[in-house]
């Protein structure tokens, strides 16, 4: 007489094992909802082949998959790597400063990213732009008030070139605007617009 049930009293502990069940014997109906668990399956041995399309919810999978175990584990995005769950900012354009009343006295040091209003009606303005800056850093001037050819704005270079010499920038140009970009120490920050 051939059995036909086997009860768990009957079966040491890791007697089953999956080259001894033939394929398609086990349903997912047979499985008890919770009875199978993570630290019940080896490494590896569920193939992807096994899985029909659908049948894993996201509900399932929270926290479950580490980076490490993904082919394509983060994003580049504006040339940094972030990991998948991590964070980055990305920058949409130039943040505009509120308006730089020029005394004649002051001098404004610009931030990489910024740009810059400047009203010279009074007197002329002096701007450095930043020091030790990077591939891509951009700065952006507006003659505001229009007024620069009588009270010129100063860009100064603050130790690097610009447009391959190391001179300052004078804008001297009712209602110019410009951005300097920063290429290299050679070249330095260069005109993105002429």
């Amino acid at each position: 007489m051939a059995l036909t049930k086997v009860t768990t009293s009957g079966l040491a502990d890791d007697s089953i094992t999956s080259a001894k069940v033939a394929n398609g014997v086990i349903s997912a109906a047979d499985v008890a909802d919770g009875t199978l668990t993570n630290a019940k399956l080896a490494d590896g041995t569920i193939e992807n082949a096994k899985i029909a399309d659908g049948t894993i919810a996201n509900a399932k999978l929270a926290g479950s998959i580490a980076n490490a175990k993904l082919a394509n584990s983060s994003v580049t995005i504006n040339g940094s790597s972030v990991s998948l769950g991590g964070s980055v900012e990305i920058s949409a354009g130039t943040a505009w400063q509120s308006g730089i009343v020029a005394d004649g006295s002051t001098v404004t040091t610009a931030v990489a990213g910024n740009g810059y209003f400047i009203d010279t009606t009074s007197a002329a303005h002096t701007i450095n732009l930043p020091a030790s800056p990077s591939l891509g850093d951009e700065v952006s001037i507006i003659d505001a008030s229009g007024t620069a050819d009588t009270n010129n704005i100063t860009v100064g270079r603050n130790s690097e070139n610009i447009q391959g010499a190391a001179e300052d920038l004078v804008i001297s140009t009712e209602r110019a605007g410009l951005t300097l970009v920063y290429f290299n120490a050679s070249q330095g920050w260069l005109l993105k617009d002429k």
